[in-house]
């Protein structure tokens, strides 16, 4: 039997269970009792917001469902409510949790503020102002007001930037090479568009009924996106699936008016025409998001025989795993073919200045006809967490086949994989960016043979932003290239770049970027002729680099809701070493060759400097509260030279004096626009001063160029 202070004690310690027990109970009742059920809906003004994050910190955070409704448990007490969305102003609000809370939270979209939000220029969301490199954005709205049917006509109206010949040229970074390397990079949604075998844009090809929008970065940016960005980057986004389903239709005509010259209007009494359609509809299914375009043009064109027909197709997918919140995956895919005529080489400047040389039947004509077969497929996987981190595989295989009768067919494979990996740290308004980027490329072709380029990188960028007025940038880059065969060569290059907010809304920016661009494939290997003239090859050609820099100021400006823009003026330097251009020589044997072995070969030309600065003005009005205006335009002086100018290898050109060839040392572009309700008109204006300098041989052995240089100079 026990004693009794034994069963005493037991009493005790089953009292002193009991009584915690009954605490413990309490205690987690308390703690229940003092959460609160915060409930609520995310919209954006056309509808409910799926998928948005909504949180009060690490701990406490959810996703808006289908419905764009959320449910978070918060103790009593003040909170500050966030709500994040790509595309969208950050929600922030501060509540006050008690026994009943609802919380309608507004997402405003990026596009309708008076600031453009930009992606290109960190690989994360950045208010246009506070970039700290030079960058413009193109809405698609602009295509309907201007009439543009594919983005090389389109990038004519941004300021310091022109096409010659399909070639994109920034600020006077690029000469003429037709058809045969690019130094700006056009990408797709971040990924490289640029064929394997000649490194150029294919303009037709990028589909303009998805566009999103455009962004152009001016200046060396290979640091983020690698060989070809030396110049700067275009960036085509498409987009995707908002709350509510959008169909778009546009049909559209026009004609060619009659030149000043009546001698040079080869179609007589006819009219040449155009007429085209694009078909656009996007729409979410349950977790899908789907979108599907179209497009199609005949273009009879003003100079014969340079007629096109195309017709073009695409879609974007993309799947939200609804157990693995910030998880998604998709394809995307693109198709096109056209036929038409192309040629580079007039018959003369009188009444054959619209005509190729040899007219459209004869065996010797320049012109060439093609059919090209293009597409590209982009599978990708996404992953983003409600702590900031985000994970990206990218990939893309692009495949582009060109037949023609003249002996110049090529087939060029382009494959390419991406992973990125960013971390977001808003506490302290950083972000750290890294991946790496394997690209291989292939080509079959009478031009250049049986070709394979292989090329790998390494990338790492940070971003920090200080008492939410000073952005600081910083990115490094390492790259190999190779040809098959030969010995890889990998080059490192830095960037770096601030933007400070000196008064509410003047951004004083500066940058600083190294570059540098592999030779193409055609610019090494490509063997071929136009009329008389012969291309010719050179494998000994070397790699170029370079930097650039640049100082901007930007100010924006508003009066009440009515009345707002930006000023923005820049001065920037850039200097590229072993600077490749196609040039005029002596490369063939004489006894053999046409033009006794003259013709054109890439080259290195040597070392190179551009100076030169840049004014830009933009506004946007409401006038009685219907009439929309728009109005603006900018101006571009470049000052090109060889650092290490030779008077006697300057007899190639039609100068004697030092600056570069194929380059405006003025350029002038203006827009304006009206719009009320549904109905627009817009006008544009665009002003180059005289080409300086070009080859001397276009001037010998080219019918009526000399002539014409005179008359426009």
């Amino acid at each position: 039997m026990p004693s009794q202070s034994e069963s005493a004690k037991k009493n005790m310690f089953s009292q002193r269970i009991t009584l915690f027990y009954f605490f413990f109970v309490l205690g987690i009742y308390s703690v229940n009792a003092q959460q609160q059920r915060v409930s609520g809906k995310v919209t954006d003004g056309e509808g409910e917001l799926p998928g948005v994050a909504v949180y009060a910190d690490e701990s406490h955070a959810t996703t808006s469902d289908a419905k764009g409704e959320f449910v978070l448990m918060l103790d009593k007490g003040s909170w500050t409510l966030k709500a994040k969305l790509l595309g969208y102003e950050t929600f922030s609000k501060v509540i006050l949790v008690g026994d009943s809370n609802y919380v309608q939270i507004h997402l405003i979209p990026l596009s309708k503020q008076l600031q453009s939000v930009v992606v290109s220029a960190g690989k994360f969301e950045q208010k246009l102002e506070e970039v700290t490199v030079t960058m413009e954005t193109i809405k698609p709205k602009s295509f309907e007001t201007t009439g543009d049917n594919n983005v090389e006509t389109a990038l004519e109206h941004v300021t310091g930037l022109n096409v010659n010949d399909g070639q994109a040229n920034i600020r006077g970074g690029s000469g003429f090479s037709y058809g045969a390397g690019s130094r700006v990079l056009v990408l797709v949604d971040d990924m490289p568009m640029l064929s394997a075998d000649a490194n150029d844009a294919k303009w037709s090809f990028l589909p303009i009924e998805n566009l999103e929008q455009i962004e152009i970065i001016k200046g060396a940016s290979s640091a983020l996106y690698g060989s070809s960005a030396m110049n700067g980057v275009i960036n085509f986004r498409t987009g995707y699936a908002k709350s509510e389903p959008v169909t778009k239709i546009v049909q559209y005509n026009g004609i060619y008016d009659s030149p000043r010259r009546k001698e040079i209007k080869w179609w007589g009494k006819e009219t040449q025409m155009l007429s085209g359609a694009n078909m656009f509809h996007a729409q979410k299914f349950g977790q899908w998001d789907f979108v599907a375009g179209g497009h199609y043009l005949l273009d009879e064109g003003f100079r014969k025989g340079e007629t096109e027909k195309r017709a073009r197709v695409n879609i974007n997918t993309r799947y939200r795993f609804p157990k693995i919140e910030g998880l998604t995956a998709g394809v995307n895919a693109n198709y096109m073919e056209s036929f038409g005529g192309l040629f580079i080489i007039w018959n003369d400047d009188t009444t054959g200045a619209y005509i190729p040389s040899g007219g459209v039947n004869d065996s010797t004509s320049t012109l060439s006809n093609y059919h090209t077969v293009r597409y590209n497929i982009d599978p990708f996987i996404t992953y983003h967490s409600k702590k900031g981190f985000s994970a990206k595989w990218r990939s893309r295989y692009f495949r582009t086949l060109n037949y023609n009768y003249t002996d110049q067919e090529a087939f060029a494979d382009l494959y390419c994989s991406e992973v990125q990996l960013q971390q977001s740290f808003e506490k302290w308004n950083l972000v750290l960016t890294g991946g790496g980027v394997i690209t291989d490329g292939g080509v079959r072709s009478d031009l250049y043979g049986s070709r394979k380029t292989y090329n790998k990188a390494l990338y790492a960028q940070a971003d920090k932003k200080f008492f939410d007025r000073l952005n600081l940038s910083l990115g490094w880059r390492w790259e190999q290239f190779r040809f098959r065969y030969s010995k890889a060569e990998s080059k490192p290059v830095i960037r770096a770049g601030a933007n400070l907010r000196l008064l509410r809304a003047t951004y004083l920016r500066s940058s600083y970027g190294q570059g540098y661009r592999f030779p193409s494939i055609a610019e090494k290997y490509v063997k071929t002729r136009v009329g008389s003239i012969v291309i010719y090859p050179n494998d000994s050609i070397f790699s170029e680099s370079g930097w650039s820099s640049e100082i901007g100021l930007r100010q924006l400006f508003a009066v009440g809701k009515q009345f707002s823009g930006y000023v923005d003026a820049s001065v920037f330097r850039s200097e590229y070493k072993n600077m490749l251009e196609f040039a005029f020589g002596s490369y063939g044997d004489p006894f053999k060759d046409p033009l006794f072995g003259l013709g054109f070969k890439s080259l290195n030309i040597g070392n190179t400097r551009i100076d030169g600065m840049e004014f830009e003005l933009g506004v946007q009005a409401t006038v009685l509260k219907k009439i929309n205006l728009q109005f603006g335009g900018g101006y571009t002086y470049i000052d090109p030279r060889l650092t290490d100018f030779d008077s006697l290898k300057a007899s190639t050109g039609t100068i004697t004096y030092n600056f570069l060839k194929y380059r405006y040392r003025n350029l002038f572009k203006g827009y304006g626009s009206i719009a009320y309700g549904k109905v627009s008109l817009a006008v544009n204006c665009r002003y180059n001063s005289f080409m300086e300098n070009i080859d001397v041989v276009f001037n010998e052995l080219l019918p009526g160029v000399k002539r014409y240089q005179v008359r426009t100079r």
